[in-house]
């Protein structure tokens, strides 16, 4: 027997069904899924360190960015984040983009131009269009990546404001890297000479996708601090609702390891692993680094708070080191044969400083290196190989582009860096982001003082995400309208 009351719940059963959480499916959602999915091809072909890579990359992202930009148009809706929310870095940016194209310009004067090529109309005895640039073809291809960064910058930055996006890009870059360290250590293992591509020299270390491990253990740091911070948030929070006793504290500890942290602590274990198994010295002290600047930054400033901080830190620590033990040896073992640098190195790196100075303000052309290093090679260097790169990011910037500009390249950076660490420092909430692009900066800043993982697109256009999601989140979001208008009353 059907009751009215019993009709009644069913007709408002049936009007009002329970709701499920869902994410909305708006715009930015569909350009963020485009976007993740960029930055899960980009590692694959040997992390993009490939010519037709460069050329995918570059339509992908720039044409990302621009499809973004039209939507916003289309709609009639602002960016969300102002342009002149990173002015200086834009202004720089853009004289540097300006002065590369002047270098590849044979318009400037002939007084400008490199003696190579009068020297080279004088060898073949007619005359030859000359440019700044030693190599303009070289130029150009690495204006194109630079500019392909900028794109993903650019749009993470616009993506990112809003902080449920911000964290779907960096779990998105934490899993991302958790798959690639898992095919490193698969392959290592389980396939022919250890690598996934036949066409690759066989190696003992795993190197993942990339052409070798000192190329991936920089993208494999990134996703380790990535993972690192997350753990941290995470404690902090659970331990926070914990009560002020230390026994609690450490129950709730055990409790949310067993728990929630287990599927995060699986992730940092994978890799971390792959990152040891790499052996790279540079790249793992630049990691270690990075992970002590994440630990700094996440020290909290709140009177009572000390023993949670030291019982977090010391659960980091203890974490690290047991890894450290049960897979550091490769890494041991490098710097027991080969010490922590290479000899070869120091020379290349006189030879580039002398051929900076050989044309300190106007440079030797943006991206040129391979062309002009032949050209101040001595006896100090070896006769054997071919040097393809410095060793070293900022040299060869300032190589290419002079000290002015590239100082403008560099600068334009650590402004971004720089408001991620006051970001990570000032907020109260959400503050973990800032704190990741903060750390990874130091990251891949100090490895690029030794080496050129930084000039692997696959490294470049995913610190380029992490850093425009950063610097969207280092300041708090603007309050609603509504909310604005109350304050405003209040005031009154």
């Amino acid at each position: 027997m059907v009751t009215t009351e019993s009709f009644g719940m069913a007709r408002g059963e049936a009007a009002n069904p329970p709701r499920r959480r869902t994410l909305p499916i708006t715009t930015e959602w569909v350009f963020l899924t485009l976007f993740v999915c960029g930055l899960a091809w980009v590692p694959f072909w040997l992390g993009s360190n490939r010519l037709i890579a460069w050329g995918i990359n570059a339509v992908l992202f720039a044409g990302l960015a621009a499809a973004y930009e039209l939507s916003l148009l289309l709609r009639g809706a602002p960016h969300p984040v102002a342009i002149s929310r990173v002015g200086l870095s834009a202004v720089l940016f853009g004289l540097v983009i300006l002065w590369i194209f002047i270098q590849n310009a044979a318009w400037t004067p002939a007084g400008w131009h490199h003696p190579i090529w009068q020297l080279t109309s004088e060898v073949l005895g007619r005359p030859i269009a000359g440019s700044i640039s030693v190599a303009p073809d070289l130029t150009a291809i690495a204006l194109l990546r630079l500019l392909t960064a900028a794109s993903t910058f650019w749009l993470a930055l616009q993506l990112c404001r809003e902080a449920t996006r911000a964290r779907a890009l960096i779990w998105s870059v934490v899993g991302i890297g958790a798959a690639y360290a898992a095919l490193g250590i698969f392959a290592l293992g389980f396939m022919p000479n250890g690598r996934l591509f036949a066409e690759l020299k066989p190696l003992k270390f795993v190197a993942s996708t990339f052409v070798n491990q000192n190329h991936y253990v920089t993208y494999a740091g990134i996703g380790l601090i990535a993972i690192l911070a997350l753990i941290l948030r995470l404690y902090r929070r659970e331990i926070s609702r914990s009560g002020h006793h230390w026994r609690l504290h450490l129950a709730t500890l055990i409790n949310t390891t067993g728990r929630r942290g287990a599927p995060l602590l699986a992730l940092a274990a994978v890799i971390m692993m792959a990152l040891l198994l790499t052996g790279s010295r540079g790249g793992i002290i630049s990691t270690a680094l990075g992970i002590f600047v994440l630990f700094c930054l996440n020290v909290r400033k709140v009177r009572g708070t000390g023993w949670n901080e030291a019982l977090m830190l010391l659960f980091a620590v203890s974490l690290v080191a047991a890894a450290f033990v049960g897979f550091g040896d490769v890494f041991v073992g490098r710097i027991t044969d080969q010490a922590l640098y290479d000899q070869g190195r120091p020379a290349v790196l006189i030879v580039t400083v002398r051929s900076i100075l050989s044309a300190p303000l106007l440079g030797l052309g943006y991206g040129t290196f391979s062309s002009a290093f032949p050209m101040f090679r001595d006896d100090s260097t070896s006769i054997m190989g071919f040097w393809e790169k410095a060793h070293n990011t900022y040299l060869e910037v300032f190589q290419g582009l002079g000290l002015v500009f590239g100082a403008m390249l560099i600068t334009c950076v650590v402004v971004l860096v720089w408001d991620c660490v006051k970001g990570a420092r000032t907020r109260r909430r959400d503050a973990t982001i800032p704190a990741i692009a903060a750390s990874v900066s130091f990251l891949v800043g100090i490895h690029a003082v030794i080496d050129f993982s930084l000039q692997i697109q696959a490294v470049t256009l995913t610190y380029m995400a992490v850093l425009g999601a950063g610097v969207a989140q280092a300041t708090d979001p603007p309050p609603p309208v509504g909310m604005v208008d109350v304050r405003r009353e209040r005031r009154k």
